[in-house]
């Protein structure tokens, strides 16, 4: 049996190349296509879109009040630590600051807010035989601190 993968995200967004500078020269992802000022596509590894972007009811809008609901983030998978790291220089270099780290075990993670106030998390997976476990072999996630700088000195 197959089983559902998440495909994309479609974001409403205020400022469209504020939003493609973002996803694009920060996080990495490459714009596949684009319509004017009200819509843009963006992809990996000649996908055709992991991450849409649009005005139409948004722009020069504000981000949500907190408090309410909507999207908590959205989580970018890198392949490895190295591509992780330089992602996570670009976003500092960019004057973007951090919500947060962790590493959780299964995986290492920082947390930031795009442009839009809209969460995102930039991680990458540890393989899967280094992954904590309980004595029954079960998952065993953690939430602990992520040395950061440790991270970043992979990307020199």
């Amino acid at each position: 049996m197959t089983h559902p993968s998440v495909g994309h995200v479609h974001l409403k967004v205020a400022d469209l190349d504020r939003a493609i500078h973002f996803y694009r020269d920060l996080l990495g992802f490459a714009l596949t296509q684009r319509y004017g000022d009200q819509a843009a596509f963006l992809g990996a590894g000649g996908y055709h879109h992991h991450i849409g972007l649009n005005t139409w009811e948004s722009a020069g809008a504000t981000p949500p009040p907190p408090g309410h609901t909507g999207l908590y983030h959205s989580a970018i998978l890198y392949p490895d630590r190295l591509q992780l790291a330089r992602a996570l220089r670009r976003v500092l270099e960019a004057g973007i600051t951090l919500d947060g780290a962790a590493d959780h075990g299964v995986s290492e993670a920082v947390y930031l807010r795009d442009p839009d106030g809209n969460g995102v998390e930039l991680y990458r997976d540890r393989p899967e035989a280094d992954w904590p476990r309980d004595a029954d072999g079960g998952l065993k996630m953690v939430n602990a601190p992520l040395d950061v700088a440790a991270l970043l000195a992979e990307a020199s």
